[in-house]
């Protein structure tokens, strides 16, 4: 049972793992994001999860949100596809060969997601970027991409700008942003063919089109802007971005890293109606193990024949990694995907109790969700609907100061506030309601 008193909450373990950590990994691990920036004095360490549930080294249960930053849409150690690893795993880790299982996967791949004619497996989301960044180019012979504030495509050069937090008076006017790099050692011409525009502005993107006529290989977005919280598209917003991109012969890539196998069967193609060139995929993939993906069209795809456009990869179709991911893929949709009716109703139930909870509360707070996906935003505004207006009015610091409280009440979420936080499979009304009754306490805590 996820941990109901602050009085026998006791993180001891942790703090003494960090400090060793500390002495030999970069800020105590391998990813910034879960490190001091975010969970401040240190991080919990964690020890297993079962189900809906994360328990660290002290001994401490947690009903688990973050879910492996949505790479875990069956929960923790789901019986099939540790069994599927299990049975990987037994017949040998790594072939570096032709497999049949990579062929069973491409296959599903291709029956779930629409316009995924041809595909071709990654290890991470960022690889799959790189892949298809570079198909574009090759497959146009443009040199630009468009990519949109706030949306973050993995750590590749040429496109990590304008998608950390930044101070409102930095970015510039919505027509002319200033682009800003996401950190320090980038090739100093890495960002000189990519043009970033504000999202959810049909008439920035239709003008950044006509500045560069006929120099736009691709725009790359994703289908919710998933790195500023949950940030949803306007009504129709995707469908118009689809148009202009085919009018002006612009590679539509639908990067579905974050949302794919999240937000319904086929992602965002099928929730939104899109047809995009190019969809990536990652995270959910593997159900937890390191799997990636892009599919689309042969025309386009068909570059990558004998290296013409170059994607290697010794790990590629990871052997026991798609056995995870056959495992996964056929679960979740199952019974024409009767999961994902069950999670959509989950978290329905679970945005509207968290709601009322700040409505009672008198708490200037809103739940902004797409499906399973939901992020709680400190604000006064009714809705956020871009990377503007979550740097002008969204607080971050009292969202971080509520996720680390919820940890003395056995809930476990990103206490950062352009992460979200995940519905899946193995959730339950239960965890709800233990969830709710944690927030309101929390809440109270801290006055």
């Amino acid at each position: 049972m996820a941990t109901k008193s602050t009085a026998a909450f006791c993180t001891e373990q942790s703090k003494r793992l960090y400090q060793r950590a500390n002495r030999i990994l970069i800020e105590g691990g391998s990813s910034p994001s879960r490190g001091p920036a975010n969970y401040g004095e240190y991080p919990i360490f964690m020890q297993r999860g079962q189900g809906s549930r994360l328990f660290d080294v002290d001994g401490n249960e947690y009903i688990d949100w973050m879910m492996g930053f949505g790479a875990l849409p069956l929960g923790h150690a789901d019986p099939e596809v540790t069994q599927a690893i299990a049975e990987g795993a037994a017949t040998g880790a790594h072939f570096a060969t032709a497999t049949a299982i990579e062929l069973e996967v491409a296959e599903l791949l291709q029956q779930i997601v629409p316009n995924a004619e041809v595909v071709r497996f990654a290890n991470t989301g960022t690889e799959a970027v790189m892949a298809v960044l570079r198909l574009a180019r090759a497959s146009t012979g443009r040199p630009k991409i468009l990519k949109f504030e706030g949306h973050y495509h993995g750590w590749y050069d040429d496109v990590l700008v304008a998608s950390n937090p930044l101070p409102p008076t930095a970015l510039g006017w919505p027509s002319d942003p200033v682009r800003i790099a996401d950190s320090s050692g980038l090739n100093r011409h890495a960002l000189d063919d990519t043009i970033v525009v504000p999202w959810n502005d049909l008439v920035s993107l239709e003008r950044a089109i006509q500045n560069h006529p006929g120099q736009i290989a691709a725009v790359i977005t994703e289908g919710v802007m998933a790195n500023m919280g949950v940030i949803p598209p306007d009504d129709g917003y995707l469908e118009d971005l689809q148009k202009l991109a085919r009018h002006h012969g612009i590679l539509f890539i639908l990067d579905e890293t974050v949302t794919g196998f999240r937000i319904a069967p086929g992602g965002c193609q099928e929730y939104y109606k899109l047809s995009p060139d190019i969809v990536t995929f990652g995270k959910a993939l593997g159900c937890g193990l390191p799997v990636a993906a892009f599919a689309g069209r042969a025309e386009v795809m068909g570059a990558l024949a004998s290296g013409g456009v170059l994607h290697y990869g010794t790990h590629n179709a990871s052997r026991i990694g798609l056995h995870a991911a056959r495992a996964g893929l056929g679960k979740l949709t199952r019974n024409g995907g009767a999961l994902f009716k069950q999670i959509r109703e989950l978290a329905d139930h679970f945005a509207s109790g968290m709601t009322e909870l700040f409505r009672r509360k008198g708490t200037p707070a809103i739940v902004q969700r797409v499906g399973p996906m939901f992020q709680i935003m400190f604000t006064e505004q009714k809705r956020i609907r871009d990377y503007r207006q979550f740097c002008q009015h969204v607080d971050r610091k009292r969202y971080q100061r509520l996720s680390l409280k919820l940890f003395e009440y056995g809930v476990y979420t990103s206490p950062a506030a352009t992460l979200h936080s995940i519905v899946t499979a193995a959730h339950s009304t239960e965890d709800v309601k233990q969830t709710l009754r944690a927030m309101e306490r929390a809440l109270e805590a801290l006055g």
